[in-house]
């Protein structure tokens, strides 16, 4: 495992861990200037929503991913409830991926945008995430189309899209992502494939995905390739090479939190 800070001077968002069997990644996310809505903040958030979570795999009860997410979820809401605006949409959340190997299988979970990548023995690599926030956010810039940047009337239209976005978090039609309702747990994305069929696992944040969208330093492949060579650390170094050769919108390539947990040596 590896995680790095996309700035020296904010905390690190991001979570990884793990418990014999079973790791946990999320990425966490927030409006900045939302301190008035939680006083904790959304590495707060991250930290004990991953601390529960690894606390309830440990516990090796056969639960659904979702059902042991779903009870972090309202546990986390319950702490800070009495004390935060948790339910406005702007409150601390974070984007949850999970693995667990038992009983000869290999469970997955994925909220919102990370990456589970599936070292299948017979095949490439199983590429999944959960596409409804990307979607989501795809639909609601429409606006901004042909709307040149650095100008009054793009800062007006990219402020009410963000807006509109926020709108659809933990909605139907819209996107999901764990924060103050368990429910949300209910829409996760789930699959299970026998361990005989599998080498190995990476989780990565969004932030660690760069390195093939928007970067294109590499394929899907050549990340398990790296993984292989350099680790978790290879491929968030190989991130910030890119970031620091990208110029362009400062919006969409700012430096990022990246996160990235390898998993071999899987049991039979």
């Amino acid at each position: 495992m590896a995680t790095s800070a996309g700035r020296a001077n904010r905390s690190n968002e991001d979570f990884v861990g793990a418990v014999p069997g079973a790791v946990v990644l999320l990425d966490g996310a927030g409006i900045p200037g939302a301190e008035s809505l939680c006083s904790h903040g959304v590495a707060w958030y991250t930290h004990r929503l991953g601390g529960v979570l690894l606390g309830q795999l440990s516990r090796g009860d056969g639960r659904e991913l979702a059902t042991i997410l779903a009870t972090a979820i309202g546990e986390i809401a319950a702490e800070h409830g009495d004390t935060c605006d948790i339910a406005d949409p702007s409150s601390p959340q974070a984007t949850v991926a999970m693995v667990r190997a038992r009983q000869d299988r290999l469970d997955w979970l994925l909220l919102a945008d990370s990456f589970l990548v599936i070292d299948q023995v017979d095949a490439g690599p199983l590429v999944i995430t959960d596409e409804r926030e990307m979607t989501a956010r795809r639909e609601c810039s429409a606006p901004l189309a042909g709307i040149a940047q650095k100008t009054p009337e793009y800062d007006r239209v990219r402020a009410s899209c963000a807006t509109a976005l926020r709108a659809r978090r933990n909605q139907p039609g819209g996107y999901w992502i764990a924060k103050d309702d368990p429910r949300a747990a209910r829409e996760a994305v789930t699959g299970s494939r026998s361990l005989a069929d599998v080498n190995g696992v990476a989780l990565l944040s969004n932030g660690a995905s760069r390195i093939v969208s928007p970067y294109g330093r590499t394929d899907w492949p050549g990340v398990l390739d790296l993984l292989r060579v350099s680790g978790p650390a290879g491929v968030i170094a190989c991130v910030r090479q890119a970031e620091a050769q990208t110029t362009g919108d400062a919006d969409a390539h700012s430096p990022d939190d990246a996160t990235v947990a390898h998993c071999t040596h899987l049991p039979r």
